[in-house]
């Protein structure tokens, strides 16, 4: 008995994923179903919490564990040749002799300490808080799905969208993750206009980003100078 075959004009409905803006990053859960990414129409499914993007520190963790190997392998040769019945290694020798003739008040030692603290703060302060402060987390659309806006780009977009109003010559944009502050020059119109008009723009343009957190808006508009 033969099995019905599928018509050749038939289509497979794929699983479709939304591409990231320019310089945006996306990263997409291995585990999660293709039907995941197929919301219903004029259903919106929450991807869960964007949160900030966390950075690896490959290189902070890789230096201290070099440095954390080299001077246990160090101190453990040494304490195998003590117990083997040679002597102690000289440098082992004069740091035991200079640290039990100094107070605990010595510069030396308040130096060391100072530098272990600092340095230990230093590495809690890096395992505790995200880093990747140049990537700016977008809304999730989508459960295993997570998009993130260099904040360059979004400084791009929202120079361009600056540069369509009339009037304006000249458009800087520094962008944080908490505020976009555009400083603006106008070469005709009045500044208030052109304020306006940059307000109304740039506001849409903040929420057509898609931010997680969108920044707060801060304009500035001013004649250009004058030569001579």
């Amino acid at each position: 008995m033969n099995e019905p075959q599928e018509p050749e004009n038939s289509t497979r409905r794929l699983p479709t994923i939304e591409a990231a803006p320019s310089g945006g990053v996306l990263e997409m859960d291995q585990s999660a179903s293709g039907s995941t990414y197929e919301p219903a129409a004029g259903q919106a499914q929450p991807g869960g919490r964007a949160g900030r993007f966390w950075s690896g520190r490959r290189i902070p963790a890789a230096l201290v564990a070099l440095i954390l190997l080299g001077g246990a392998g160090l101190l453990l040769y040494d304490i195998a040749a003590v117990r083997a019945g040679h002597p102690a290694m000289r440098w082992r020798r004069s740091v035991a002799d200079d640290l039990a003739s100094r107070h605990l008040d010595d510069v030396w030692v308040l130096a060391g300490s100072a530098l272990a603290a600092a340095l230990g703060l230093w590495l809690l302060l890096l395992a505790s808080t995200p880093g990747l402060r140049a990537l700016l987390p977008m809304n999730r659309r989508h459960s295993g799905v997570r998009g993130g806006l260099d904040r360059n780009a979004a400084a791009l977009v929202l120079r361009d969208r600056a540069m369509e109003v009339a009037g304006v010559q000249s458009v800087g944009v520094r962008m944080s993750r908490h505020k976009a502050t555009v400083r603006a020059v106008s070469h005709f119109r009045e500044l208030d206009d052109v304020r306006a008009d940059l307000d109304t723009v740039l506001g849409t343009a903040v929420g057509e980003l898609d931010l997680a957190k969108p920044p707060g808006l801060s304009v500035r508009v001013r004649r250009p100078a004058k030569k001579g």
